[in-house]
């Protein structure tokens, strides 16, 4: 039961937000929980879900790798933390690094055997969780959903 629904039965009725506001709101609240969600299904592998997010950057970027700056900019949510979190998954054998003799200014970063296979077990269970966390909304309104967030993103690259 949604808050608004609680007051409007005690017969407390706010009156209505702003749609933007509401808007704002309503996707924090729900990439919230299904943020939370998520983390669940990679804690049961030993890695966030932001670790998750690198491991799954570098996979795409096989054989070559990435500079950690690259990896960075790519992650679905902005973490200041990169180095430690690559160190974290070096630590665990998930990801390697190395320097390049023609170009000693970047690291690149590779996912390692160990990695891509713990991805390939993660794989299912991942799209599960994300079938399970939009079951509620049909294969049109997801599609519209998915094209009003980018609108929403792509508006906010251009600041």
């Amino acid at each position: 039961m949604t808050v608004k629904t609680k007051l409007r039965r005690r017969g407390k009725a706010r009156p209505e937000a702003p749609p933007a506001r509401s808007a704002y709101a309503t996707l924090l609240s729900a990439a919230d929980r299904v943020r939370t969600s998520f983390e669940t299904v990679c804690a049961s592998f030993d890695i966030t879900a932001q670790q998750y997010n690198v491991l799954r950057i570098l996979r795409g970027a096989e054989p070559e790798g990435l500079p950690t700056l690259t990896i960075a900019e790519r992650m679905i949510e902005r973490t200041p933390g990169i180095t430690r979190m690559i160190d974290r998954l070096e630590a665990k054998g998930l990801v390697a690094r190395e320097v390049r003799p023609h170009d000693r200014r970047f690291v690149h970063c590779r996912v390692t055997k160990k990695g891509l296979s713990l991805l390939e077990r993660l794989d299912e269970p991942v799209e599960e969780f994300n079938r399970s966390a939009f079951r509620a909304l049909s294969h049109a309104e997801l599609k519209k959903l998915v094209a009003l967030l980018e609108r929403t993103r792509e508006s906010h690259e251009m600041d």
